[in-house]
């Protein structure tokens, strides 16, 4: 069992703690150290570091500058995935909405307020989307109405990965395009967007390239965003006219987060220097096994089964009747760890990502920390 006062005292003293959520995340000092120097967006230098990220983001995605761009967007990840909808999805178009969380839902209603056409097709939080039914969506739709397919990959609203090569055939085999949401696996888990088909990925800088939040980014097929001109229902987030400003010199169109971007530009390197997506995965993944194991022992169980768990985050449930989720937050806080709350309505639980600078240490100190938190109020 750990010295908890020590661990207190030391967190007090660096008036920190650690950060196990789904982004943002806890960084390395170096990432943080590059966000004290201030640029100025217009200063040639500045743009170079732009240019230098998204070719190192296609480098990532495994896929060639001749076929794919990066486009980097101001904003959450969500705006980035709005930014898509509104600019590639036209006013002739309908999506086919792929949903089993919250972040699919918030699609739905980035839909409804675009006026953007669409279906839903959509599964409990704890299963994951039957693409034999996806595929009967599709052979029903015998006008060929749906034109695009958008889904999460890894739905962090439990922790669930969805089944990206299987629908990503499915929306190969009927020729549809493929927006897919990655913003909690990008760059933690691999994925072959060239082979699968992807035509338009998003994610984030502070999710698991381990930046800080600010922006959002589009791995895009080129062919198809060359036909967006003028498609987008906003001023500002049109993806189109963004990747064309931003193809000249690496200017953005207006006024970017000049820190944040000198933060990812660093913690691109250190994805690299750690061994690339394979070896994050292999870390991220070795924190998630340790963490589900360690709370099993104590008697906290995930809400999602194994064979569909990611190696991100998980959705624990409350472990007995009067768990005080508030109290116990607190206490965990105290002692050098940010969890996040329960985003589900008809189960009481709780989320722990593993995600960042966190290692197998910090996953055995946490645990100790809930066993002495559980062991204390049963």
């Amino acid at each position: 069992m750990i010295e908890f006062e020590t661990i207190i005292k030391q967190n007090k003293n660096l008036g920190d703690y650690k950060l196990l959520t789904p982004g943002p995340l806890t960084t390395t000092n170096t990432v943080k150290n590059e966000m004290l120097f201030d640029r100025c967006t217009w200063d040639d230098d500045y743009k170079k570091i732009t240019q230098k990220i998204r070719k190192q983001l296609l480098q990532v995605a495994t896929v060639s500058e001749e076929n794919y761009t990066a486009v980097l967007i101001q904003g959450s990840g969500s705006f980035g995935v709005e930014a898509v909808l509104s600019t590639v999805i036209s006013n002739k178009d309908k999506c086919l909405i792929i949903s089993n969380g919250a972040y699919g839902e918030r699609i739905v209603e980035m839909a409804k307020r675009g006026k953007i056409n669409y279906e839903l097709y959509s599964c409990e939080y704890d299963t994951i989307p039957n693409f034999n039914e996806i595929r009967r969506i599709l052979k029903d739709d015998e006008y060929e109405f749906i034109t695009h397919i958008v889904m999460v990959h890894c739905e962090t609203t439990t922790g669930i990965l969805n089944p990206i090569e299987e629908i990503a055939k499915v929306a190969k085999e009927y020729g549809k395009t493929l927006i897919v949401d990655a913003m909690s696996s990008f760059g933690g888990i691999e994925i072959d967007v060239k082979g699968l088909g992807i035509d338009y990925l998003v994610s984030s800088a502070n999710k698991c390239i381990q930046g800080v939040p600010g922006f959002s980014f589009v791995i895009a097929d080129k062919t198809k965003l060359s036909r967006c001109k003028e498609n987008s229902r906003s001023l500002c987030l049109d993806l189109y006219e963004q990747w064309i400003t931003m193809e000249k010199d690496g200017k953005w169109r207006y006024t970017s987060p000049t820190h944040v971007v000198a933060a990812f530009s660093k913690a691109l390197d250190e994805l690299f220097e750690e061994g690339g997506v394979r070896s994050r995965y292999i870390r991220y993944s070795e924190n998630n096994r340790l963490l589900r194991e360690k709370l099993k022992d104590i008697g906290i169980f995930s809400y999602i089964k194994e064979e569909f768990q990611s190696p991100i985050i998980t959705t624990f449930v409350f472990p007995y009747d009067n768990f005080n989720f508030n109290e116990f937050y607190n206490y965990v806080k105290d002692r050098g760890f940010v969890l996040y709350p329960g985003k589900l309505t008809d189960v009481d639980t709780f989320r722990i990502g593993n995600i960042g600078e966190i290692y197998e240490e910090d996953i055995h100190i946490l645990c100790d920390v809930i066993k002495s938190y559980v062991m204390g109020r049963k």
